[in-house]
């Protein structure tokens, strides 16, 4: 099998959460081989900040409102061109639980890790039909897809992520019965070090990350740039080799 990223050369990738984290990552990294990228995320400006190439472009887009996202796909075809590549990397999580837990906290999770998820995937199909493209779509789940973790106040994440692992088999099957060529791939990382961490702790109302970033310390993890390489990998393989799921572990790790 030849690995190679020359197809996607000049084709147009659009990655949700593409501001800080793993998306940021994937966003550079496909910069780097050629890609225009359409980088959504609610906080353009640090899109901005990642990189002068001209073939970045931040748009703002926030995947839990369909508006959002059906203007934003929009635009991204009429200005940009047909979409090739889609990276449904934006997600979140929310420190509470299920014994007494926030409600809206809970429906945050499901909005981006799910809906938002379905919507971006259905649009991006939808451009890749009507252009004729046998395009690519890439699912960042989460080892919290395929097993619940033992780490505290994980609530509603897991069944967020094992959601996206159904979604990913059902997308497959739904395009095997149109005779469709469009790949889906799901990238499962374990542990990885990245600000949404620390952006779930403030948004659940705690000063810090200080006890995750302390259960860190002793905990092997991924970097950002890890996840990014194993998408540019997916990405890379040729048009009649699928990779339906990635799982990719740091070495040692014991959740």
């Amino acid at each position: 099998m030849v690995l190679s990223m020359d197809r996607w050369r000049n084709m147009v990738a659009v990655i949700t959460g593409a501001s800080s984290g793993m998306g940021a990552e994937i966003a550079l990294k496909l910069l780097s081989n050629g890609v225009i990228v359409a980088g959504l995320a609610r906080r353009t400006e640090k899109i901005r900040e990642l990189s002068d190439n001209k073939n970045l472009h931040a748009i703002q887009c926030d995947v839990t409102k369909e508006v959002d996202v059906l203007k934003t796909f929009k635009w991204i075809s009429d200005n940009l061109g047909p979409i090739h590549i889609l990276v449904n990397n934006a997600g979140i999580g929310r420190i509470t639980n299920l014994i007494d837990g926030n409600t809206e906290m809970w429906k945050e999770v499901f909005d981006t890790n799910v809906m938002g998820l379905c919507i971006a995937t259905r649009e991006a199909v939808k451009d890749m039909r009507a252009h004729k493209v046998d395009g690519h779509i890439v699912h960042i789940n989460s080892i919290c897809g395929h097993k619940v973790c033992p780490v505290p106040n994980t609530n509603v994440l897991p069944a967020s992520k094992f959601a996206v692992t159904a979604l990913t088999e059902t997308l497959r099957q739904e395009l095997n019965s149109i005779g469709s060529k469009i790949k889906i791939s799901s990238v499962s990382p374990g542990i990885t070090k990245s600000d949404a961490v620390n952006a779930a702790y403030m948004a659940s109302g705690q000063e810090s990350a200080q006890d995750f970033n302390e259960w860190l310390k002793n905990t092997p993890f991924l970097q950002p740039s890890d996840v990014a390489d194993a998408v540019v990998y997916v990405l890379s393989t040729p048009p009649h080799v699928q990779i339906h799921e990635l799982i990719i572990k740091p070495v040692g790790e014991i959740v």
